[in-house]
């Protein structure tokens, strides 16, 4: 009995995992961090880049960030790991570009980005140092603003309309 038991719990959680392994197409980039995936499942997945952050598309680079996603995975065959889900309730993921590039690597290198406001992965905040010292893309103004807040200042200031 404890053999059966292990060995559906075993089929459980392998189950989860691949529930969470999508393989698709690129369909649309929304933004430098964000993507549209249509699945071999034939679901359409909204999904954040993990453990990055690019800029807004108002703010200056964010433009750069969408265009340079844009030209590393639309239209290509893309793996997909969903790792979780942000406050939003939005997928957040890792992926790469017909099974070898991960755009987030790419997005990192030239200045476009940067690794979470929150317990960054140490593999992917070295990328962003170097960038920075080297002053590329966005790493270029004096002191840059991080997306996470604009997107505060932005809320607070949406709410508040005189009459």
């Amino acid at each position: 009995m404890k053999h059966f038991a292990s060995t559906l719990i075993f089929s459980l959680v392998a189950g989860l995992a691949m529930a969470n392994d999508i393989k698709g197409k690129v369909v649309e980039v929304i933004d430098g961090n964000t993507l549209q995936v249509l699945g071999t499942d034939g679901k359409t997945y909204n999904l954040l880049l993990a453990g990055i952050d690019c800029p807004e598309l108002k703010q200056a680079y964010g433009d750069e960030a969408r265009l340079c996603l844009l030209k590393l995975t639309l239209g290509k065959q893309v793996d997909v790991k969903i790792i979780g889900n942000d406050r939003m309730g939005n997928a957040v993921a890792e992926l790469l570009v017909n099974g070898k590039k991960d755009p987030r690597i790419q997005l990192l290198n030239e200045g476009l980005a940067w690794t979470a406001e929150k317990t960054p992965k140490s593999e992917l905040e070295s990328i962003r140092q170097v960038a920075q010292s080297e002053k590329k893309g966005l790493w270029k103004q004096e002191n840059p603003t991080p997306p996470w807040v604009y997107r505060r200042e932005q809320s607070m200031t949406e709410g508040k309309t005189s009459i």
